[in-house]
């Protein structure tokens, strides 16, 4: 028996790193999952990787920038597997650098139009299935919002408005039964991070494993946690263990950041 056995997952932003762990213990927990990204192609060969018989897994395009995209992603989802009990939301651009000073407005708006706006946009799609038989709902958020070390100030402050909504979506969405967290990260030990970590390395000189060093010196557990310990946090919380929690920012951050 799984913990998420008979319930039905979707998860946007399903690619190589964490939306590929969230989907592939979400399979392993016994759950159905609908996985959602804009590259259809990369994102169906995920998809075979994760269940080759197809059987539990629907790969289905998402922008979640676009609400009619939104509503037929619920819409086939539905068609499919019939319920809706959990909802990740991965799906984020995060390849934004620099502060006010000097920074593109315009790309701000952009960023808050995908990390905000269309997140919000998924969930008000995905509402009525979730009231139907209550659920949760799982934000990504990020440690870049409390502790600045990358100066990364549009993406930091959206993932700092989708916290707050998560706990005033906690407040409406309750009576429904439907439970709102967020999950806050710090570096994850995936493929983003893998490839900074080699580009810094190249940069300096220096062997991989110095920055590597440098980065889980500021954790006390002196090790960067990995995508997959994000993703079994969002499943807990997709979870009836967590059936008692809602409103809240958990993070896994190895204690680089003690909240």
């Amino acid at each position: 028996m799984g913990d998420l056995d008979g319930k039905t997952i979707l998860i946007s932003g399903v690619g190589p790193g964490l939306g590929h762990d969230i989907a592939q213990i979400a399979l392993r927990e016994g759950a159905n999952v609908v996985a959602g990204a804009r590259q259809l192609e990369r994102l169906t060969e995920i998809c075979v990787e994760l269940d080759p018989t197809g059987e539990r897994i629907a790969p289905l395009p998402c922008d979640i920038t676009n609400r009619a995209a939104c509503d037929q992603l619920l819409e086939r989802a539905l068609a499919r597997f019939g319920r809706i009990d959990g909802v990740v939301h991965v799906a984020a651009h995060d390849y934004s650098f620099g502060g006010l000073e000097g920074g593109d407005l315009d790309e701000w708006r952009m960023i808050y139009d995908i990390n905000v706006f269309g997140t919000m946009q998924l969930t008000q799609a995905a509402l009525p299935a979730l009231k139907a038989n209550g659920g949760s709902i799982v934000m990504i958020g990020s440690q870049s919002t409390d502790l600045p070390r990358v100066m990364q100030m549009a993406y930091a402050s959206s993932k700092a408005a989708l916290r707050n909504i998560g706990k005033q979506l906690a407040v409406e969405l309750g009576p429904y039964k439907i439970r709102v967290n967020t999950v806050v990260a710090t570096w994850m030990w995936g493929p983003a991070v893998q490839g900074y970590v080699a580009g810094v390395a190249a940069q300096r000189g220096v062997d991989e494993q110095v920055v590597i060093d440098e980065i889980a010196s500021n954790m006390p557990l002196r090790e960067i946690p990995e995508d997959d310990d994000v993703a079994e946090m969002a499943n807990f919380l997709l979870s009836d263990r967590a059936r008692m929690v809602t409103g809240q920012a958990i993070f896994v951050n190895a204690g680089e950041f003690i909240n």
